[in-house]
């Protein structure tokens, strides 16, 4: 009897919603099982990594690989999984762009350990002690895994054959990929975003548009949105003019903006850049005539400081895929 396709399934720096979106295919997941032979998936089977790396290079067919590169745990196992896979898709927003974990790209790894470790307010811990990489117990030495400085993307680090956009990926996208890979259908070229599509989130959205004229922005808890206008144009920072479309514009359906997770559409190389780009040519400060470029620059400043926390809006989910990479 032929031996089934081999797929693997990996989490690094990440939530594990990935996972769940996989097994939200129902039913379809008996189909993925009877067609591929599911090896690795740390959260579902108990496989170690030593089976895998007694595994011949390139006998996994297919890894769907989440979460971004933040440990020395998840380079590693970035090499191994490139290494064994004949197909490397990085699945989701934080293998491909950075995700929510590159977020802390923007303080240094000594700021957040404090956060977390020092400073929480329900937080015990007198001897302010911090995770130490190796901890002698009277058993031998405990090891943790090195935390970086910085968090990558996966193709940052090792060569990604496809993108899966999403926080995380609608399972009909999956579907879709999964049903390619069973059927033997064509892929697009390598290096190219699958499960989505190549235009923006305002594309599927059915809110009604019109000139935008922006005097202020407004946090979601704010104001009650009109259910049936452009959220944009009531202030609301709704990323979807510059996120690539395939989720169905779910958020604007309930009345809440996009926030980016799909990542750029094509054409497209810094999602936040782009963003500021679009907002900058629709902020309304009045007319001209009269006013001198201090004046404009003031008005204008006045509405960007209405919108806080601008890069956890505009980079929420591209920081170290973005020209920026986090701090300067």
């Amino acid at each position: 009897m032929a031996q089934k396709p081999k797929l693997a399934v990996y989490w690094a720096s990440s939530c594990g919603g990935c996972e769940i979106a996989l097994v939200n295919l129902h039913e379809r997941i008996l189909e993925v099982d009877a067609a591929l032979d599911f090896v690795f998936c740390p959260c579902l089977l108990d496989t170690k990594k030593k089976d895998i790396e007694a595994m011949p290079d390139k006998s996994i067919a297919v890894t769907l690989f989440n979460g971004a590169i933040g440990t020395s745990e998840n380079e590693e196992m970035a090499h191994l999984l490139r290494r064994k896979s004949q197909l490397l898709l990085a699945m989701g927003a934080c293998s491909w762009q950075g995700g929510i974990p590159a977020l802390s790209n923007f303080q240094h790894r000594e700021d957040y350990l404090a956060a977390i470790y020092l400073e929480g307010p329900s937080l015990a811990n007198p001897g302010r002690t911090l995770p130490a990489i190796r901890t002698k117990v009277p058993e031998g030495n405990l090891e943790l895994p090195t935390l970086f400085d910085s968090v990558k993307a996966l193709n940052q680090l090792v060569e990604v054959d496809y993108f899966v956009p999403g926080c995380p990926p609608e399972p009909h996208q999956i579907w879709n990929i999964v049903e390619a890979l069973i059927k033997g259908k064509a892929l697009p070229p390598k290096g190219s975003v699958i499960g989505a599509g190549t235009s923006s989130v305002c594309e599927e959205c059915k809110r009604k548009k019109s000139d935008k004229k922006i005097t202020k922005f407004y946090r979601t808890y704010q104001i009650q949105p009109d259910p049936e206008t452009c959220l944009l144009e009531q202030g609301i920072a709704c990323m979807g003019v510059t996120t690539r479309d395939g989720c169905g514009a779910l958020c604007p359906q309930v009345n809440m903006p996009c926030i980016g997770c799909y990542g750029p559409p094509d054409g497209v190389f810094d999602q936040g850049a782009k963003m500021v780009a679009a907002l900058g040519s629709v902020l309304d400060i009045g007319k001209y005539s009269g006013m001198g470029e201090r004046q404009v620059a003031a008005k204008a400043d006045a509405i960007w400081d209405s919108l806080d926390d601008c890069a956890g809006t505009f980079y929420k989910f591209s920081t170290a895929g973005s020209i920026l990479k986090g701090r300067s």
